[in-house]
């Protein structure tokens, strides 16, 4: 029988499509660096969140990444890792989803450790501390009433998810992502390396912490300590709303969270890991959060919310503790990366402890 010359052809294209292409070797991660902004050039000039990261570590190649927010950054013999997310729960989740994605690198063991400047409590550490987070909570999803438009003896018009008053009880069965709790061992292991470590401290740090009488913070130098995060997309700052983010991560935690740290990405970045472990791309239980104090999130006694506000952030001048807060991050956080690195033979398979 004879077959057409077209059948032959198209038959030897069958059986060549059936051989397995070649896949290329992608690049094995052990740490992630996440920071979440940087003000222009990655070295040399006035610093962000990322800038002593590259300088230091140091992550000395620059890898293309067009689908963030900025290209990454790479250390290649210690297998590193560093991504500007940008700003906000919205950038962080697009761009962690992104380089989960990205078909250059095997992510499936890598630890992430989001490094970044925050407000603080200044009923638990001055500005300049070093903050590990055990509990991330949502400080977006919720209702809300106008504050000229609760009632009398309410203290808050934020309202949880599906609820119809402040912190109402019984909790939800299903919390809708507005909560999360980080592997409290490795947690722990990342802050016992780090609580003993000797953070900057300067004349304007002094004087602003002085200003908070009654207050802790009066007594007390930059340290490295454990404390839970609120991430919420709206800046906000006053006594009131501390008030209120202490009482949120007190409700959402059942009581076993204390509010420390403020500032905006934790939740986008957790659940862009949460859906990669979904698809075996990432394990979401190698998350560890740093967050260092720039500024407190309420006013010292004596002036108004927005005084405060106004002269940490409007001013032009920026934070008071800003460049101290960018040291405190590499300080207490590099010492991490570096320990995972070096015993990668452990803990490429096995959490710290």
């Amino acid at each position: 029988m004879k077959y057409p010359v077209l059948f032959l052809m198209l038959a030897a294209f069958s059986c060549n499509s059936h051989q397995p292409m070649e896949e290329e070797a992608k690049i094995p991660i052990k740490v992630v660096v996440v920071s979440m902004f940087e003000r222009d050039k990655d070295v040399g000039d006035r610093p962000g969140e990322f800038q002593y990261w590259v300088e230091r570590l140091p992550l000395n190649q620059t890898l293309p990444f067009p689908q963030g927010y900025r290209d990454l950054r790479y250390n290649e013999e210690m297998g590193v890792l560093g991504i500007v997310t940008g700003i906000g729960n919205i950038r962080s989740a697009i761009s962690i989803t992104a380089l989960g994605a990205d078909p250059r690198f095997d992510l499936s063991k890598a630890y992430w450790l989001v490094a970044g400047i925050s407000g603080v409590d200044p009923e638990d550490a001055p500005t300049g501390s070093a903050a590990w987070a055990e509990w991330l909570v949502d400080g977006d999803l919720s209702h809300e009433i106008d504050a000229r438009e609760i009632p009398e003896d309410w203290t808050t018009g934020y309202i949880p998810l599906r609820k119809t008053e402040p912190y109402e009880k019984p909790y939800s069965a299903d919390n809708e992502g507005a909560v999360t709790q980080l592997d409290p061992g490795l947690v722990n292991w990342a802050f016992e390396l780090t609580k003993d470590i000797e953070l900057p401290d300067n004349e304007d740090i002094q004087k602003m912490r002085k200003e908070y009488t009654g207050f802790p913070v009066t007594e007390m130098t930059p340290l490295v300590l454990k404390g839970d995060h609120l991430a919420a997309s709206t800046y906000w700052h006053g006594a009131l709303l501390n008030e209120w983010a202490n009482e949120w991560v007190q409700y959402w935690t059942q009581g076993q969270g204390n509010f420390v740290t403020s500032a905006m990405e934790e939740m986008g970045t957790y659940h862009a890991l949460d859906r990669l472990d979904k698809v075996g791309k990432v394990d979401k239980k190698r998350l560890l959060v740093l967050r260092t104090a720039s500024n407190f999130t309420m006013q010292w006694p004596g002036i108004s919310a927005y005084q405060s506000l106004a002269g940490e952030k409007l001013s032009g001048k920026g934070y008071s503790a800003y460049i101290p807060a960018l040291e405190s991050a590499y300080l207490a956080g590099s010492p991490v990366v570096k320990a995972l690195v070096e015993n990668w033979s452990t803990y490429r398979d096995e959490l710290p402890k």
